[in-house]
């Protein structure tokens, strides 16, 4: 059985930091035009189906390699080592099975439905800011204060803090990016040291009593779960809630921001929402993470070795998994579709098996919500200039996007 490095494979390297906007994507369509599902990156191999995306996410012989990342750069002490060892991703076994069936509870479908008048509240704001002209940067005005917000509200924070909840996700995220960890650690362990300050005292008033009443925001829910009787330290409190907020803000302003530039550039399909905004807002929602999935590589280091379709990847390997590529199986053609029929294909945007996000169902309800909010205010949406966009090593986002709104 042939290793995996010896096998002749394309060379796709996705931290290159030309990859942006119409590169990008035509680099991607180019590495679907391989016959094979593997390709080689820099740091290991890329597997491009849903098959082998799914065996790689879900086998336990594979995990994240944010422990790894941490011993590369001597991350060994201070509050970024203590967020990168107690985050929930890099947990395993038994005790994050134990962490996720605390949150999982206040993060359901019917947990987060709650907050759906919330999120009404903060559209209707925020539009109604915009100046009478129609024409706005939607990430400043809308994309970016939007989910901060939201994440304001499930964490029971005072709204007038969503600005430095914002920057605080911005700049712990990128302890995900090693060029970021090489230029501005410094940065984000302050960043991380400054929220653990902010929430712990926010945790204490929620122990006191505080100024909400108790259950009806994530960090009350999860204090009763431990008042129940279930095991959840202060270190994994305050970890959970982090996780909440790290997960739960860029991502969002991300990929909110793609579904309307693709909805912008396709007025069919954004007069086919108008049509019917609160039935189709979910398509609408699930055709842009399938599209234009804004985490477009997850990664894994394997602690064994792992046979899988003939191939031997030794323990150590790291192996990145394509939503890009698994999301676009079988769909021919590949076009943003609101009606077309997808066949219940699972996406691997949100990932798949132990470590699913845990916040996937907030994220489908701010997007459900915004969609569908726009479609219900606006008649019409053009770009109005060139979008920036971000690169795809981490989370695949817009830096700006003008537009031109016509109010209904």
């Amino acid at each position: 059985m042939p290793l995996a490095a010896e096998l002749d494979l394309p060379l796709f390297d996705h931290t290159d930091v030309a990859l942006r906007g119409d590169r990008y994507r035509d680099a991607m369509a180019n590495l679907r035009g391989h016959e094979g599902w593997l390709a080689a990156n820099p740091f290991g191999f890329t597997v491009l189906d849903r098959e082998s995306g799914e065996f790689f996410l879900r086998t336990k012989e594979a995990v994240f390699p944010g422990l790894t990342i941490a011993e590369l750069f001597t991350i060994e002490d201070g509050p970024l080592h203590e967020e990168i060892v107690k985050n929930i991703i890099n947990i395993n076994g038994d005790d994050h099975r134990r962490l996720r069936n605390l949150v999982n509870p206040a993060l359901s479908p019917r947990a987060v439905d709650r907050y759906r008048p919330a999120m009404r509240g903060f559209l209707t704001q925020l539009l109604d800011a915009l100046g009478a002209d129609g024409r706005t940067e939607f990430i400043e005005s809308f994309a970016k204060p939007y989910p901060s917000l939201v994440i304001a509200e499930v964490m029971g924070a005072p709204l007038e803090d969503a600005p430095r909840l914002h920057h605080w996700s911005n700049v712990i995220q990128r302890q995900f990016d090693p060029t970021s960890l090489m230029t501005n650690r410094a940065e984000i362990e302050q960043a991380v040291a400054e929220f653990y300050a902010y929430e712990d005292e926010l945790i204490a008033r929620r122990r006191a009593g505080g100024d909400r009443i108790p259950g009806d925001d994530l960090i009350s829910a999860l204090i009763k779960a431990e008042e129940a009787g279930d095991r959840l330290s202060d270190d994994e409190l305050r970890n959970l809630v982090l996780n909440i907020l790290v997960g739960g803000v860029d991502t969002s302003q991300s990929q909110l921001a793609h579904a309307i530039r693709l909805l912008a550039a396709r007025p069919d399909q954004w007069e086919l929402l108008r049509s019917d905004p609160r039935a189709l807002a979910s398509a609408a929602v699930d055709e842009a993470l399938r599209f234009e999935p804004i985490t477009p590589f997850t990664a894994r280091i394997l602690t064994d070795e792992v046979e899988h379709r003939g191939v031997t990847f030794p323990a150590g390997s790291i192996v990145l998994v394509s939503a890009w590529h698994a999301n676009r199986e079988q769909v021919e053609p590949d076009r943003f579709d609101l009606t077309a029929e997808r066949g219940g294909a699972r996406l691997l945007t949100f990932g798949a098996g132990i470590h699913y996000c845990v916040g996937a169902n907030l994220a489908r309800a701010e997007m459900q919500e915004g969609l569908a909010f726009l479609a219900e205010r606006v008649s019409s949406l053009a770009v109005d200039g060139d979008p920036e966009f971000g690169t795809p090593s981490g989370i695949y986002g817009l830096e700006t996007l003008p537009l031109k709104l016509d109010l209904a």
